[in-house]
């Protein structure tokens, strides 16, 4: 072989490699190779979101709930705001006051008030039980008391549990049947009479199941107690129907005084008596209960919740129509 030739093949280059190919040119980042892959992520990515701000709001719910169960008798029930009461000293100065401590079947015992018709000496046309609202006290029903009195009924004012100097919890089951316990004391002690139930706020709730524990009792007795009239100030159809307001279903309510199930099915004669400017309890669950029970009379005065309607002389004359009383000189 030449020289030359020799030289020329030593120079010779070796065939190029794979690294030595030419690279194709990459699509853009912003391109997609496959748009269906990327709107099925997109969805998938959303899908994801959606699902853990559901759950997110499962357990704020829960978590609500919860808080309700435990605080709901705090924000029903109310002995806190209604304070302690009158003195000892104050109380025996009220010479009409008798006062009342009974033992319950739980081993409590609950205070009531007993407050004498008049004239004195004279014989009641009646025992009127008057159940406060759950701001109140039996202390702060003394005017009540005394227009009844006036018009020749005893009252008997039950304090409930909790409240001013009676111990305990209060609670719907309770309230009703420690307020049975003292109607049934005093009827035993003076003799069947007539009986008005009469409440406020909160305490209409606790009149009506009074008056329908009574019904009930009434039905298996020789003696029934009769009552003559059901007075609902301010009443409510049911503390559950509150519930949707703290968006919680009805069921939660550990207290529910369904009056719009009780109402119904009571023979005694009713009055309701509701403010139209009412902005505790609104004044369509008046109407809803005059609505579903025809035997009962809605009377509707101006005012709100707490401006105090029994001061207003049409409250007592809507009453005295009721027991058919003539009207009180004022």
């Amino acid at each position: 072989m030449a020289e030359g030739e020799s030289e020329m093949i030593r120079r010779k280059k070796p065939p190029p490699t794979t690294n030595d190919m030419p690279t194709p040119p990459r699509p853009a980042a912003n391109q997609s190779a496959d748009p269906a892959a990327k709107e099925s992520t997109t969805r998938t990515r959303f899908g994801s979101v959606v699902v853990r701000v559901a759950r997110v709001t499962l357990v704020a719910y829960i978590v609500w709930l919860v808080a309700l169960w435990f605080v709901q008798d705090r924000m029903l029930f109310l002995p806190q705001v209604a304070g302690i009461g009158l003195t000892e000293d104050a109380i025996a100065e009220e010479p009409r006051i008798v006062r009342r401590w009974l033992a319950q079947d739980d081993g409590v015992e609950t205070e009531a008030w007993l407050v004498r018709a008049l004239p004195a000496g004279r014989t009641p046309h009646g025992l009127v039980v008057f159940t406060h609202g759950n701001a109140e006290l039996i202390d702060h029903t003394l005017h009540e008391a005394e227009e009844w009195t006036q018009r020749g009924y005893d009252v008997l004012l039950p304090e409930y549990r909790g409240y001013g100097r009676t111990p305990g919890t209060p609670g719907e089951a309770r309230i009703v049947a420690d307020v049975l316990a003292h109607l049934d004391a005093e009827l035993a002690t003076r003799g069947a009479r007539p009986v008005v139930l009469h409440g406020r706020s909160l305490g209409t709730g606790v009149a009506t199941q009074v008056a329908a524990r009574v019904a009930e009792r009434n039905s298996d007795t020789r003696i029934p107690t009769p009552i003559t009239a059901l007075i609902l100030e301010s009443p409510f159809t049911s503390i559950a129907a509150f519930a949707a307001g703290y968006g919680a279903p009805a069921f939660i309510v550990r207290h529910p005084f369904r009056t719009d199930e009780v109402l119904p099915n009571l023979a005694c004669p009713i009055l309701i008596l509701h403010a139209r400017e009412d902005e505790v309890v609104p004044i369509a669950h008046a109407r809803r209960l005059g609505s579903l029970q025809p035997r009962a009379t809605l009377v509707e005065l101006d005012g709100s919740h707490n401006s105090g309607i029994s001061a207003d002389p049409a409250y007592w004359n809507a009453i005295d129509r009721q027991i058919g009383h003539p009207a009180v000189q004022r």
